[in-house]
């Protein structure tokens, strides 16, 4: 039975914690490109989608369950195959959750909360948490691997995290 639960801290997202990560997709900080006779602004190029070569990025709509804080978990995943990119629907904050890698196993996990209008880009490989939207639908686009092979590692820490604000 797990019974020990850590304490972690979400801070608010910002590039320079959350680079060894990812990326940070901040839709309201990007000059779009006008299209569509003005009727369309277009926001261009907005990850990089990093992923092996023997499949394809598929684009997928997600649709979590709302979570709050403080928030529980034991589980984390990552992805071997390629990047995961994640923007909600209705453009409200999420939590992420993301740990390092420590041959092979996640370390110890950080939490942060993201803006309106942003979204994030887990690079190929990196130990992250479930989708966990906390305002909102829940509905995510998500853009990842499907491919040959399994692009899906996870990990139960042998006791529980709590993310407090």
């Amino acid at each position: 039975m797990v019974s020990e639960v850590i304490e972690i801290k979400a801070n608010l997202i910002n590039d320079e914690k959350f680079q060894p990560f990812g990326e940070i997709i901040q839709l309201n900080t990007v000059e779009p490109q006008t299209i569509n006779q003005g009727q369309c602004l277009r926001f261009n190029d907005l990850a990089n989608l990093d992923h092996d070569p023997d499949g394809r990025m598929g684009i997928s709509i997600f649709e979590s369950s709302i979570r709050t804080i403080p928030y529980e978990f034991n589980l984390v995943e990552r992805h071997p195959h390629s990047c995961q990119f994640f923007l909600p629907m209705d453009n409200e904050p999420f939590l992420v959750i993301v740990a390092p890698d420590q041959d092979g196993v996640p370390g110890t996990p950080k939490a942060f909360i993201t803006g309106k209008y942003q979204g994030i880009n887990f690079h190929r490989g990196t130990w992250h948490g479930v989708l966990t939207p906390i305002l909102g639908s829940g509905k995510f686009l998500v853009i990842d691997w499907i491919g040959p092979k399994a692009n899906l590692e996870e990990y139960l820490y042998p006791h529980y995290c709590r993310v407090v604000r």
